[in-house]
């Protein structure tokens, strides 16, 4: 009975410290404006899906926004974010890299460097309709 006692309490001890090393998880909105259309949204999943700590991601390519929840002891934003401007996209305040964004094919550039991501119109007022 006594070792049994034991067992139950070394399970319980085990247990409790097992959750108590649950990391620290974060979640962040990039501004990603020439993110605008699938391939771009693939292409970053697929290069961010290699980012040892990061837990999870929506690239909203309408909204030109990307979220991404990751855990903080093995990565940070800002790695996060440099990662995207060296697959070619600008991130926040942190621009593109420039050889990664020539190798972007045209529909994915932006539209003043003869890409296919016309700029999004401001949305019509309902007065002015």
């Amino acid at each position: 009975m006594k070792r049994i006692w034991i067992l139950a309490l070394a399970f319980i001890c085990y247990s409790v410290s097992a959750n108590a090393q649950t990391k620290a998880l974060e979640t962040a909105r990039i501004n990603t404006p020439n993110v605008r259309c699938e391939e771009c949204k693939k292409r970053l999943t697929t290069y961010l899906d290699r980012y040892d700590g990061v837990q999870y991601l929506n690239i909203n390519w309408h909204k030109g926004e990307i979220t991404v929840k990751y855990l903080t002891d093995r990565t940070n934003i800002e790695v996060i974010k440099t990662a995207i401007a060296n697959a070619g996209y600008d991130a926040d305040d942190i621009p593109a890299n420039p050889e990664a964004y020539q190798k972007l094919p045209k529909t994915c550039k932006k539209f003043e460097d003869g890409g296919g991501h016309p700029k999004p119109r401001p949305p019509v007022p309902a007065s002015a309709q």
